[in-house]
């Protein structure tokens, strides 16, 4: 059987703990203050990212990894023995990430067969994407019983945010069609949604905890009685975070859960205090963890 590499890029959100058991790799996205150039969660994490934009009073640009940037990482898993990569990223509605991939996939095809994949999301959804992939592989599945079934999870995951301020958000000037809501409420905290690859604002309330009511809300009635794993994502919004995940631990039928921060390249966008939650649909055989 074909020995599998799963690989994803830096605006997945998972705990440490998992790129490690699982042996997820990540390609990482480039942030750039100004001629100097930094790679997410390798030479700057979201604490420094906050810190240089207080100091310097901008926010940085984002691109995607170069083509070259994705081909050497492909070599290099090629060189460790891995005849096919699964490469799974950000939604390509957002980022340009999904067409680097692609480039080099066929830059590479001599040497190794990569299968770039659109996970119409990002985050800790996209994650855990890399994440049933890689056990599906462990388990003996062939590749495209993987790709049928993250095929299903990416129509079904969702991703509910609230933002603590609209700033960065009209800053960047990325989130093209949340614009209009920027510009006409600044003194509101919206709930944003990313489903299938497309980011919308819905209710939109006044007090943060009224924020992040809504969004326990959604993700209680996204999940319904379902098997799911749940993920509660943030900037510098720790002990809010913890407290929905114990609520949705609660209430919800949890597989896999947990609390992480934010990539730097996403909280480019969002910034701090951002939080949100991601609602991932488990297989029909999935068992709870006790």
């Amino acid at each position: 059987m074909p020995k599998l590499k799963i690989l994803t890029d830096s605006t997945c959100d998972l705990p440490a703990r998992y790129y490690d058991q699982f042996g997820i790799g990540v390609v990482p996205v480039p942030i750039r203050f100004g001629d100097a150039q930094f790679f997410d969660r390798v030479s700057i994490d979201l604490k420094g990212l906050f810190e240089k934009v207080a100091q310097l009073g901008i926010l940085p640009m984002t691109s995607q990894p170069s083509v070259a940037q994705f081909a050497e990482i492909y070599r290099h898993w090629a060189r460790e023995g891995y005849d096919r990569i699964l490469s799974i990223h950000v939604t390509g509605a957002l980022s340009g990430t999904l067409n680097s991939a692609r480039l080099a996939a066929k830059e590479v095809a001599q040497e190794t067969e990569v299968i770039p994949f659109d996970s119409l999301s990002g985050s800790a959804a996209m994650g855990y994407m890399c994440v049933e992939a890689a056990k599906m592989a462990k388990e003996g599945f062939e590749l495209n019983e993987i790709l049928t079934r993250l095929e299903e999870a990416r129509k079904r995951v969702r991703v509910f945010l609230t933002l603590a301020t609209l700033r960065y958000a009209q800053m960047s000037g990325r989130v093209g069609n949340l614009q209009s809501l920027i510009a006409s409420v600044l003194n509101i905290q919206p709930i944003i949604s990313l489903h299938e690859g497309t980011l919308s604002a819905g209710a939109r309330v006044r007090t943060r905890q009224a924020a992040l009511d809504r969004l326990f809300q959604l993700t209680r009635e996204e999940a319904g009685k379902a098997a799911v794993n749940i993920a509660v994502i943030h900037a510098q919004a720790q002990d809010e975070a913890e407290q929905i995940l114990a609520r949705a631990r609660e209430s919800l039928h949890c597989v896999d859960s947990f609390v992480g921060e934010i990539s730097a390249t996403v909280a480019v966008h969002f910034g701090p205090k951002v939080i949100g939650t991601v609602v991932y649909p488990c297989a029909v055989d999935a068992e709870v963890q006790r």
